[in-house]
């Protein structure tokens, strides 16, 4: 609620609390300077801070769920392919039809990540290393790499596609409306009522698909439901905001701190950190370089490269 509130307030025009209130609240006014401030606080600031939260919340929470299921600790939603998915269809949709607006090309950016996501799952279901973690991050990995060099292709026979690949790729909660912010959220509310009936079950998935399975678990199920919901949660983020990477990783080892290890109560707390921390390098993005902007997907970047090397480092200390 706090990162929320200094959401609104912060920015590069400062605004007071009692200023923000009254654009929240207050009816037209005649006056050009309280018009002005209503404008900014309904159609810039409060749709940034909606997409914040909801983006932070369903990539925190998906960064969790993909750990559970891979059981491996610095995996990422991103190892699903589904930031290469939304990057390369969100290029391919400005080459061919042309399109410029978020609402346009939103569409075509979850259709990738859903498209991508589904491709991984299918190729590591199959074969000798049917449903093994390591076979699904392997599949990832292959995935992306060649999705990230059709989508350089792409962008490199159309200017128009390679300009907009810039701005995409930074990933940024700026500049996006209600008309797509509402549809993102339905399908991230089907992701996160997907994830929540799952969790009894990662716990039990963490033991061990042996265990798992003498306790009753339907594994293929089980791990079915999940990538659907992690497809639906990082899909439906990255063709909104872009892919912003490491906030996933890095707040569920926070939230694996707060909590310990059950997934009933280390998935909620990784979806609010989520939220906290994408609000929050929002912010720190619109006041370092002011009046100009930093996208918050760099901050996250700048935050989540360092934790994740301390995190590789710490491990191999440990092995050590």
């Amino acid at each position: 609620m706090v990162a929320a509130a200094a959401s609104l307030v912060v920015g590069a025009r400062a605004l007071s609390p009692a200023e923000v209130w009254h654009g929240l609240f207050a009816a037209p006014d005649p006056d050009q300077r309280l018009t002005e401030i209503r404008l900014i606080v309904r159609t810039v600031r409060v749709p940034r801070t909606v997409l914040a939260i909801v983006a932070g919340v369903a990539l925190g929470a998906g960064g969790a769920l993909i750990q559970g299921y891979t059981r491996n600790p610095i995996a990422d939603t991103g190892l699903l392919g589904v930031n290469s998915g939304a990057s390369f269809a969100v290029v391919t949709g400005i080459a061919l039809f042309g399109f410029t607006s978020p609402f346009q090309y939103v569409w075509f950016g979850f259709l990738g990540a859903a498209v991508a996501g589904v491709v991984v799952f299918g190729l590591s279901s199959i074969g000798r290393g049917a449903g093994n973690p390591l076979t699904l991050a392997l599949a990832g990995q292959g995935v992306t790499v060649f999705l990230a060099a059709m989508t350089t292709a792409v962008a490199l026979t159309d200017k128009a596609s390679l300009n907009a690949l810039r701005f995409w790729n930074a990933g940024s909660v700026a500049g996006v409306g209600f008309d797509v912010i509402w549809p993102v959220t339905a399908f991230i509310v089907v992701g996160l009522v997907l994830a929540l009936t799952t969790l009894p079950a990662v716990n039990l998935l963490n033991l061990g698909d042996d265990v798992a399975r003498g306790m009753g678990v339907n594994i293929a199920l089980t791990r079915t439901v999940g990538i659907v919901a992690i497809t639906l949660l990082a899909g439906a983020a990255t063709a909104a905001c872009g892919p912003i990477a490491f906030i996933g990783l890095m707040v569920a080892h926070v939230a694996r701190y707060l909590t310990g290890p059950d997934y009933r109560w280390l998935v909620p707390y990784a979806g609010l950190l989520g939220a906290v921390v994408l609000l929050v390098c929002d912010i720190v993005g619109r006041l370092v370089v002011r009046p100009g902007e930093l996208d918050a997907g760099v901050l996250v970047a700048l935050l989540g490269a360092p934790f994740f090397a301390a995190l590789v480092w710490h491990g191999k200390f440990k092995n050590a």
